[in-house]
This record gives C-alpha cells, sequence and structure tokens, in this order.
C-alpha cells in the first residue's frame, strides 16, 4: 500500500516545483481532488486560478471576489491539473471536454501522482506512484473502505470530554450527541471501539443519525469502566477485529493505539492525529524510542553475551 497525505503532496510540488514552465498564464483544477495542487501551484507560481468548470463559462477567481469574467485575450496558456491518474478515464474525459478550445487557448495537462505506464497520459507529473494507493484528500470517500475498520471516537466524532467520561448518564448523553468529525461518504467495513457492549443501542442510533454506512459494530464486552480500565486492551481488541478479516486498513485517533495495533497485527494503520500511515518499521521505531523493547533486548542481550562466554 502506498500513502500520501497532505504534507506529503506539498513536498513533492516543492521539490519539483521547477519542471512546470513559469510562462502559464492560468492554473486550472479539475474537481474536486485537482483543485488542492492547483490552488498550490498557482501560489507557488504566483498565477491566477480557477476550476475548469468556471474556466469554461468564462470565470477565473480573483482577490476579493469568487470570480470574474476574464478576457481571452489575457490569457493563452493554461495548464489544467489534476492530482492523480490511476485508469486515465477521467483525463481522458477532462481532455474531449476542452477539446473545441485548443484554437483558442495553448492547453497542457499536468497530474502530481501517476500509476507506472501513464506518464505519457500528461504533459507534467510530479511522482509515480504505483496501486494501491490512498491519498488524505479523498481517503474518506475511497471505494475500498468496505475493507477497511474504523474507531469511533476521534474518527468519527470527537472524544469525550473527561467530564461526559462518567460511564453514566453524562456519557449516554455524549453518545447520544456526539459532534460529528470524519464521516465517510463509502460503507465501512467494521467499525470497532473500545465502548462498552451495554452502549450498543445509542451508538447506533447515533451512526444511523449521521449517515454512517458500516457492516459491522464490535464493542468491547465488559460490564463497565472500571473493568475496561482495569483490562487496558484497547488495542488488542481493535487490532483481534483489524485481524479477524482480510482487511487492509485501520482508521484510529490515537497515535500510541495505532503504533500498537500496527505491531500487533502488522498491517497499516492510519491515524487521524497527525494524518500518518503506521506501518511497521515506524512502529518498531516508535516502540524502541518509548522504551516498550527495552526488556526484549536486555534479555536477548544477555543471552548473546552468555553464548559469546561459552565460546571462549
Amino acid at each position: 500500500m502506498y500513502y500520501r497525505n497532505i504534507s506529503d503532496l506539498n513536498q513533492i510540488i516543492l521539490r519539483r516545483l521547477s519542471i512546470i514552465p513559469r510562462d502559464f498564464d492560468l492554473i486550472v483544477g479539475i474537481p474536486r481532488s485537482g483543485m488542492l495542487p492547483a490552488n498550490l501551484l498557482a501560489l507557488y507560481l504566483n498565477k491566477p486560478y480557477t476550476d475548469i468548470h468556471s474556466f469554461l463559462n468564462g470565470h477565473i477567481y480573483k482577490a476579493g471576489a469568487r470570480s470574474q469574467f476574464f478576457d481571452l485575450k489575457e490569457f493563452k496558456k493554461i495548464l489544467v491539473v489534476d492530482d492523480s491518474i490511476a485508469s486515465g478515464s477521467a483525463m481522458m474525459e477532462c481532455k474531449e471536454s476542452l477539446k473545441h478550445l485548443d484554437s483558442q487557448f495553448s492547453i497542457s495537462y499536468c497530474a502530481v501522482y501517476v500509476i507506472p505506464g501513464k506518464e505519457k497520459m500528461v504533459d507534467y507529473y510530479f511522482e509515480v506512484v504505483p496501486l494501491p494507493r490512498y491519498f488524505q484528500w479523498n481517503i474518506f470517500n475511497h471505494s475500498t473502505l468496505e475493507k477497511a475498520c474504523f474507531d469511533i471516537d476521534g474518527v468519527l466524532c470527537v472524544d469525550p470530554a473527561p467530564e461526559q467520561n462518567d460511564d453514566g448518564e453524562k456519557y449516554t448523553e455524549f453518545v447520544l450527541n456526539a459532534p460529528p468529525l470524519f464521516i465517510p461518504g463509502s460503507k465501512i467495513g467494521t467499525i470497532v471501539t473500545s465502548r462498552l457492549e451495554k452502549y450498543r443501542k445509542e451508538t447506533e442510533t447515533w451512526l444511523t443519525a449521521n449517515k454512517v454506512k458500516y457492516n459491522e459494530l464490535v464493542m468491547l464486552d465488559l460490564p463497565d469502566m472500571e473493568a475496561r480500565q482495569k483490562a487496558n486492551s484497547h488495542a488488542e481488541h481493535k487490532a483481534k477485529a483489524y485481524m479477524s478479516k482480510p482487511y487492509v486498513l485501520f482508521i484510529e485517533s490515537s497515535k500510541e493505539q495505532a503504533m500498537e495495533i500496527n505491531r500487533i497485527s502488522k498491517k497499516p494503520v492510519l491515524c487521524t492525529e497527525n494524518f500518518e500511515m503506521i506501518f511497521e518499521a515506524e512502529s518498531m521505531m516508535y516502540n524502541l524510542k518509548s522504551g516498550k523493547y527495552f526488556p526484549f533486548l536486555r534479555k536477548y542481550a544477555l543471552k548473546v553475551r552468555n553464548k559469546l562466554r561459552k565460546m571462549k
């Protein structure tokens, strides 16, 4: 799996900005994913920009107004931008929609990310990224979310405040009315939460009210908050559900739990705390830095030392 977040997008554009000629008059983004890189390119190149539909209607964005009519004589060389190319069908459709303007404008095409073999579909690209891949700006609408697990608190909704987490009336009120956070447009495979099983009805009511589509809801089957705190098995509980089916992604809010879920499952975890994708190498480094592996390393070092002593 390959993953790029908004920081990665910004960095690759900055690193390879020199590939874009400076004589373009206007940057045009393909909605909606292409608008983010188009905006960044327009910013760094100090050029005006607009979306493709506004461009076709003779509008561009200008300071102090959403859009204004433009003069055909003012803009002749156009750069059309999208975030990525996979099959290439969207780019082909875009080119077809602008074909009638070839006699009026010099139009070039750009994509930030392309898959291998699709480089020639555009005039400019920034990075080759194979499939499967996820982007931060469209991951919550990705068609493969049915192969993913989601946490609730900190992902689908905000975390409860300490005073709301009383395992009683205040918490019930929170579960029923929690402000939504990241609501995906695609169906989720399994929602996995450390909420107690006794709050299933309230949780399902909230999920329905907020139009969250999912196949399964896995909760923690313990009697109360005290038992949950004593068990302290949040990551293990989530990793178990993640490993129970051929899921390819877990989306978790806590960085520490994300690292632990990854360590146990050996599968990628997206952390919404910083929108970083946690892979096995990152998880190992985190545990080394936090000291979680020190007892194991000390034990291993003692074994090696004893073997060396026997060899003398």
